[in-house]
C-alpha cells in the first residue's frame, strides 16, 4: 500500500514572499522611472528656455554708435589742441611776425592734431628735420614728394620738451633760415596776410607738397583760425 505524501504550505509561501518582493520591486521602479519623467521633462524645459533667451541675445542688435556724438567728441579735442597752442602762437607772432593763423594751420596739418607719433612722443608739431648725429633725434619714416610722386624715406626729426618750444624753433627757422640759406624763409616774413604767408611757405620749398599752402589756407578758413592774427 503505498503512503501519501503529505502536502506542504512551505513552497507557497516561498513563492507568496518573492511575489511580494517583486511587486514591491515593480511599484518602486515605477515610482522612480515616474520621478525620473519629470526631472527630466523639468530639465528639458529649462534648457528650452535658456536656448530661448540665449537665441534672443544673441540676435538683438549692436548698440549703435552715433556718429554725431563722435563727430563732437572729435570736434572737441580738435579745439582743445587749438587753444592750447593760441598763446604761444600770438606771442610768437609779436616777435617775430608769423601768423598765428599759418604757425596754428602748420601745427594741425604737420601733427594731425598733435595725435601724430612725432608730435605726441616727442613734441614736434611741424615735422622740422636734423642730423643723424643730433642726440635731440629721432628715425622716423615719412612720405615725400619727388618727380611727381609720393614715397616713403626714413628721416631724422628734431626731439623737443614740449609743443612750445617747437612753436618757438619753427618761428626762429623763419627768422634764421636754413644752414644752407640764411634768407629761404625772406619772403615768408615779408607777406602781409595769412593766404600770402601760407604760399610763401611753399614757394620757400618749406614741404615738397606741391599743394601746402592751398591745405594750410583750407585749414585756416575751416577753422577760422584767423581770429588768433595779432594787428
Amino acid at each position: 500500500m503505498q503512503k501519501k505524501r503529505k502536502k506542504t504550505s512551505r513552497p507557497r509561501k516561498k513563492a507568496f514572499k518573492n511575489n511580494k518582493k517583486f511587486k514591491q520591486f515593480k511599484r518602486w521602479q515605477e515610482a522612480f522611472f515616474k520621478r525620473l519623467g519629470c526631472l527630466s521633462f523639468f530639465i528639458i524645459i529649462f534648457a528650452g528656455l535658456v536656448l530661448i533667451l540665449f537665441v534672443r541675445w544673441i540676435s538683438q542688435p549692436l548698440p549703435s554708435i552715433d556718429q554725431n556724438e563722435v563727430s563732437q567728441s572729435e570736434r572737441i579735442l580738435k579745439e582743445q589742441f587749438i587753444v592750447e597752442l593760441v598763446p604761444t602762437a600770438q606771442a610768437l607772432q609779436r616777435e617775430f611776425g608769423v601768423y598765428a593763423s599759418v604757425s596754428l594751420a602748420q601745427a594741425i596739418l604737420e601733427s594731425d592734431f598733435g595725435r601724430s607719433q612725432l608730435a605726441s612722443q616727442h613734441h614736434n608739431l611741424y615735422g622740422i628735420k636734423t642730423s643723424a648725429d643730433d642726440p635731440n633725434s629721432a628715425l622716423y619714416p615719412t612720405m615725400e614728394f619727388f618727380d611727381g610722386e609720393w614715397v616713403e624715406i626714413n628721416d631724422y626729426f628734431k626731439v623737443y620738451p614740449s609743443w612750445q618750444a617747437s612753436m618757438r624753433e619753427h618761428a626762429l627757422l623763419m627768422i634764421n633760415g636754413t644752414s644752407w640759406d640764411p634768407n629761404q624763409y625772406q619772403a615768408v616774413l615779408e607777406a602781409k596776410d595769412f593766404q600770402s604767408q601760407a604760399q610763401a611757405l611753399q614757394d620757400s620749398g618749406y614741404a615738397t607738397d606741391p599743394t601746402y599752402g592751398e591745405k594750410l589756407i583750407h585749414m585756416i578758413e575751416d577753422w577760422q583760425l584767423y581770429q588768433y592774427d595779432q594787428p
